[in-house]
């Protein structure tokens, strides 16, 4: 419909009763209308009246009008052109974009419109090899001979297939196969994959055997060691001020408080990157809450200090008691 260039007589005219003009109007009538009527059918206009279906027949009368004019100024040699160098169409993506196919956004209508493409084109793929089929096999004893040495063809090669098959089985029953070189090893030289071509496989191996990794492993790595480091720095930051903290001592926390969080929203940033590269969805990473990490610091300085309080006490009893036993062996000798 696109490809050819013939209109019936019926269809110009229904072109002029669909764009409300008449025959005989000039190119400037013609352009005017379509603007009109494209802002009220659009489906993107905020028109009550917006209708793609509607649109689209306007834009196909637009078309066949535009060459219709054509036309008759070719045929018409005398009749000088005023627009020799302006576009025959109205250069307005808002309403000429995506052959009117598609409603919504111009990126929902740009999606609509590739998969209508696609559509096309595969309709025409299979009209393509109908018609070549049909060309090929339209039923003389030539293209039947033809058939039927072809289905020979693929007999016999399904029959060798099998053949080999059966004794390919028959060979691993008798085990001719439990003995072989190099058996439970990888294939070195068929390790490829069928999909990727040898070129990328082998850039592929050459960047595996020199250490390269992806972006996104370096980012995840880099981002563990950042936040393990900063969860030592703070913890240890804490320790250093000791328990009960004075008023100078509280105000040197908050400080740390402060610069450990702008550490983390810095660290989220580099999370926001990393979720950009990523190529797994489950692989993402959430942001990291300063109030989490800082509640977390404290219960792990609370557990050292408890672990430290422990040690003390036991070395004080152990003190105490290597103190005080000769005492208590010399009172046993005596009362023995």
């Amino acid at each position: 419909r696109m490809l050819s260039g013939y209109k019936p007589k019926s269809d110009v005219r229904d072109s002029y009763k669909i764009l409300e003009l008449e025959e005989g109007c000039s190119l400037d009538d013609v352009r005017n209308s379509y603007r009109n009527l494209a802002r009220k059918y659009h489906p993107d206009s905020s028109s009550g009246m917006a209708d793609s279906k509607a649109f689209i027949r306007v834009e196909e009368a637009y078309r066949v009008v535009l060459n219709d004019l054509a036309a008759k100024q070719k045929s018409d040699p005398g009749e000088e052109e005023e627009d020799q160098f302006k576009s025959k169409s109205l250069q307005h993506r808002h309403y000429l974009s995506f052959e009117g196919v598609g409603i919504g956004t111009p990126s929902q209508r740009e999606k609509q419109y590739m998969q209508f493409r696609v559509d096309r084109a595969t309709e025409q793929v299979l009209e393509y090899r109908q018609q070549r089929l049909e060309s090929l096999y339209a039923g003389s004893d030539l293209s039947r001979a033809k058939d039927v040495t072809k289905s020979k063809k693929v007999k016999i090669t399904q029959a060798v297939e099998r053949l080999v098959e059966d004794l390919i089985q028959e060979s691993m029953a008798k085990g001719d196969f439990d003995n072989l070189s190099g058996k439970g090893k990888p294939l070195q030289k068929f390790s490829d994959s069928p999909h990727i071509d040898p070129m990328t496989h082998n850039l592929n191996r050459i960047l595996i055997d020199n250490g390269y990794q992806p972006e996104w492993i370096l980012l995840q790595k880099e981002i563990r060691e950042t936040i393990e480091r900063l969860r030592k720095s703070i913890v240890a930051s804490r320790r250093k001020l000791g328990e009960p903290m004075t008023l100078s001592e509280q105000k040197q926390w908050d400080r740390i408080c402060e610069e450990f969080a702008e550490d983390i929203r810095k660290l989220n940033k580099r999370v926001d990157n990393f979720n950009l590269v990523v190529p797994i969805m489950s692989r993402q990473m959430v942001h990291f809450s300063t109030d989490k990490e800082i509640l977390r610091a404290r219960k792990t300085y609370e557990a050292v200090m408890e672990k430290v309080s422990d040690s003390d006490t036991k070395e004080i009893e152990g003190e105490e008691g290597k103190r005080f036993g000769w005492k208590s062996s010399l009172f046993k000798w005596l009362k023995l």
